[in-house]
């Protein structure tokens, strides 16, 4: 099930607007995930994905690539700072 919700996080995040140089926020990321699951829903990402890689592939594999970077940075658990 958790596959399941990452995939499509990382096919929305892919469809949407931001770009790595914009070095976007954890809350971007987020909020952009969620603007294009409710604009496309699922199915509509996945098709926009795939209509990428078969136009661009080269540029869709670098972009898959920086959505799966980003998308483990926010979806990594986050561990409180040891203080010594």
């Amino acid at each position: 099930m958790i596959s399941i919700v990452k995939d499509l996080a990382a096919e929305a995040l892919f469809v949407s607007d931001l770009q790595p140089s914009q070095c976007p926020t954890h809350k971007a990321v987020e909020e952009a995930v969620t603007d294009m699951i409710l604009q496309h829903g699922s199915d509509g990402c996945a098709a926009n994905v795939a209509e990428e890689f078969g136009e661009h592939p080269d540029d869709a594999v670098r972009r898959m690539h920086w959505v799966h970077e980003e998308l483990t940075e926010v979806l990594e658990p986050r561990r409180p700072a040891v203080i010594r």
